[in-house]
């Protein structure tokens, strides 16, 4: 394979204690200017009068066949509060989408070169992958004023292989702040395991169990500085609140996983029709 691990034993420990890291100045200003221009490129072309809402507080009713089918596609999703009563944009469309995803490192070369950038690859080694393949991919925009919730959750509900090997990798592509929603995190409460997942049956979707109930102090902000990664264990419980602020907080989200020896659950919400190309395979 011939690619060495970056992170610092450190870097680990931190990681292994808390269940998350944050990588300052991981993307250069070059990378995140060029995913932000192609991002608002992609918005230009949009055609909005095809919409569907993405929410983490109402997923069960939310989801739609516009959703199940951008497993590995380029899809867009608009904000709960995007619309108003008669079901028009109170905004233009670049100020009131949620997110693009799921393939975006698939089908565009800006994304597509970042997640498969020697950095990123290495950083995997050393989390221990052996043949990681990135599940998905969303470019999230955290509108202001109108910037959704993310309840608290763990990545492994929604991306499980048996055994569990997700990770989460939130890049900032602006700063993330306490005003604008950054990330919150239970630190070292990975360690407490997968509490439950997010299935797809002939019923749709839903949880297999109702949510715990999280005490708010538990949680410690993770403000970062544009082009600053956060690495997230599969397990770990962390949301972020609504953007009530008048600065928007663009992020991509990326969830790898490891395909050697490791099933992944045919009863997850995505499911694609070509299984993903790991991004490296060690021998």
């Amino acid at each position: 394979m011939g690619i060495t691990g970056n992170l610092t034993p450190q870097q680990l420990d931190f990681f292994n204690s808390q269940g998350y890291i944050v990588i300052e100045s991981f993307a250069s200003p070059e990378e995140i200017n060029g995913m932000r221009d192609r991002m608002n490129e992609l918005l230009d072309g949009f055609d909005c009068s095809v919409t569907s809402i993405f929410s983490t507080k109402n997923q069960k009713e939310s989801t739609d066949d516009h959703f199940f089918e951008s497993a590995d596609k380029v899809s867009f999703f608009f904000e709960e509060k995007a619309f108003d009563d008669e079901g028009k944009l109170k905004q233009s469309k670049q100020l009131s989408i949620n997110k693009v995803g799921h393939a975006l490192h698939e089908h565009e070369p800006v994304f597509k070169n970042f997640c498969s950038s020697g950095k990123l690859l290495s950083m995997l080694v050393s989390l221990g992958y052996k043949s990681p393949a990135i599940i998905q991919s969303m470019y999230i925009f955290k509108q202001p004023g109108i910037g959704g919730e993310v309840v608290p959750h763990q990545d492994n509900s929604f991306l499980y292989t048996n055994p569990t090997s997700c990770t989460g990798l939130w890049l900032a592509l602006e700063d993330a702040t306490v005003v604008n929603g950054c990330l919150w995190a239970i630190p070292g409460s990975h360690k407490n395991g997968l509490v439950r997942r997010f299935i797809r049956d002939e019923n749709g979707v839903h949880f297999d169990r109702p949510s715990p109930d999280y005490d708010q102090k538990d949680f410690v902000s993770v403000e970062v500085k544009a082009g600053s990664l956060v690495v997230i264990h599969g397990d770990l419980i962390h949301q972020s609140f609504e953007n009530q602020s008048s600065k928007s907080r663009h992020a991509l989200s990326l969830h790898v996983v490891d395909t050697k020896d490791h099933v992944w659950a045919p009863d997850n919400w995505l499911r694609r029709r070509v299984d993903p190309e790991p991004l490296y395979i060690s021998s």
